[in-house]
């Protein structure tokens, strides 16, 4: 019985594990590719990589993901310190393994362009995020934590479609008993039928 009550705060504290390893992998990456970036791309024309597959071309973005919203920079970094408060609380619920990967790549990405709004130019809230990465027939550059977020978003969507949940749980249709003949009450019922002393007559 202990050990039966004990399985879902190890999976929590597994989960938790796991997506804090996630983010600050993905935080990690970010920083250190922004700070190579900014020491090696300024007064340098765009760098071709694999052929032109990748380009490095250094700007800097005070809007949202692939330069969106740039007149409301405080806004949107107001709204991802939001983003993160929520990952954060909903990650008690976490014991989904898919969820676990998908909310650390998500709390990464979002911490990693934070920091620039935090912490670079012009000002607190205001700060200009560093992109680096642009792809052909792409019309914008990004970073690693723009990507992250991506590949978050777009799992995200798939575990929704599946009907995965958080909490590592089955839908609601899924785990609900079977009614009719095969259920339980119509067992229970047909053994009364089969005993009723009425039948025998």
């Amino acid at each position: 019985m202990a050990t039966d009550a004990a399985r879902p705060r190890t999976r929590r504290i597994w989960a938790l594990t796991i997506m804090i390893c996630v983010a600050a992998l993905i935080l990690a990456a970010d920083v250190i590719s922004k700070a190579q970036v900014l020491d090696r791309l300024p007064g340098h024309p765009p760098v071709r990589l694999l052929d032109g597959l990748i380009t490095l071309d250094l700007t800097f973005n005070a809007g949202a993901a692939f330069g969106v919203g740039t007149s409301y920079t405080a806004v949107i970094a107001l709204i991802v310190c939001g983003v993160i408060a929520y990952i954060i609380r909903t990650a008690r619920r976490l014991r989904s393994p898919a969820w676990t990967i998908a909310l650390g790549l998500l709390l990464g990405g979002a911490m990693g362009n934070l920091g620039d709004r935090l912490f670079r130019a012009p000002g607190l809230l205001r700060g200009r995020v560093v992109d680096w990465i642009n792809l052909p027939h792409f019309p914008w550059t990004f970073n690693l934590a723009d990507a992250s977020v991506s590949c978050a978003a777009i799992l995200i969507a798939i575990l929704a479609l599946r009907g995965t949940r958080i909490d590592g749980t089955a839908p609601a249709h899924a785990d609900a008993p079977a009614k009719g003949l095969g259920g339980p009450q119509g067992t229970q019922e047909g053994t009364r039928g089969d005993t009723d002393p009425r039948l025998a007559r």
